[in-house]
């Protein structure tokens, strides 16, 4: 059933520690957390998270420990703290897409449980999708693959556009793939597309003097946890230069952004969750098939298309899983 939801302004942060548990029962399982982003940020997804391990039947401070570590975006801290992980002997390891690598060479024993928008088998975290072998597995949401069906739906709200601003952080790995892919796209539809560096908070608020020089018409936002976890940032960007914009994440969207198109990353976390449950109960992770997360969730924001003057086709609207008036 599709969902048409009417939103009203709302707060509130839930503050998540870098360390939790110093004084922790030694009989107790510990599931390490590791994630590029950080707690202020991304504190929902470890709450999805969370949920998927009660789901599987352990609750934090009863029958598992989680071991929280947050690279804050540096990347050059992620290393030193999956190994921080490992040296604490915890039972199995959780890490979201730029952090799967680190975890990787940390480890060859520990099982670890990652969630990653590109193709594992592609990017070697995996020998296949149905038996991963080794101590990875996980979830795929395919996020890079929709990138040309992203730049789609943001033309069908702007067909006279002219050029297409793309912002880009080059330093998540996926990010070459997702470039390629768009160029390809563009080239297709003999759009030119101009991309912008997002490796950082200057970088995306010095975009909005690119977008100017640039006279382009939308911006269509890439993938990562970082632009993800800045999405407050992005959507002021975008009304600020009153241009429209697509974004990966319905979050985005319900925050002002235009569009957004993609897979729910609190869902595939909370997927994450419960596998890591399931190998606490004695489960092998070269034995449990990678999830493919197949819904994907087409997010209108009503409102934020008014103030652009912004007529949505009715066929988007009809086809959209939700529109926020």
């Amino acid at each position: 059933m599709k969902r048409r939801t009417f939103f009203a302004a709302f707060g509130g942060a839930v503050a998540w520690p870098l360390v939790t548990h110093a004084q922790q029962p030694a009989s107790l399982p510990v599931v390490g957390f590791l994630n590029s982003a950080s707690a202020e940020n991304y504190g929902s997804m470890a709450t999805a998270f969370k949920q998927g391990l009660e789901e599987a039947g352990y609750v934090d401070g009863r029958n598992v420990i989680i071991e929280y570590r947050w690279a804050e975006d540096r990347r050059e801290d992620v290393s030193a703290l999956a190994a921080d992980l490992v040296t604490r002997r915890v039972a199995v390891i959780f890490g979201n897409g730029p952090t799967i690598e680190r975890a990787k060479a940390a480890t060859s024993t520990i099982p670890i449980v990652f969630l990653t928008g590109d193709d594992p088998v592609r990017l070697g975290h995996v020998a296949s999708f149905n038996r991963p072998g080794g101590n990875l597995t996980g979830v795929s949401i395919l996020s890079i693959e929709l990138a040309a069906k992203r730049l789609e739906l943001l033309l069908n709200l702007v067909p006279q556009a002219k050029l297409i601003a793309v912002l880009l952080n080059s330093d998540f790995g996926p990010a070459a793939h997702f470039r390629a892919d768009i160029e390809t796209a563009a080239r297709f539809l003999k759009l030119p597309v101009q991309f912008l560096p997002a490796n950082n908070e200057l970088d995306i608020d010095g975009a909005s003097t690119e977008l100017a020089q640039a006279h382009a018409d939308a911006l269509l936002v890439g993938p990562g946890p970082f632009l993800d976890s800045r999405r407050e940032q992005l959507v002021a960007l975008a009304a600020k230069n009153a241009i429209p914009a697509g974004y990966e994440t319905r979050a985005t969207a319900l925050a002002g952004g235009l569009m957004s198109y993609g897979a729910s990353v609190q869902e595939g976390y909370r997927q994450a969750g419960i596998y890591a449950g399931r190998i606490l109960r004695g489960e092998k992770p070269a034995d449990l098939p990678v999830l493919q997360l197949s819904k994907y969730e087409l997010v209108i924001n009503q409102r934020t298309a008014k103030t652009l003057g912004i007529t949505v086709p009715p066929a988007l609207l009809i086809g959209a899983d939700e529109v926020i008036e």
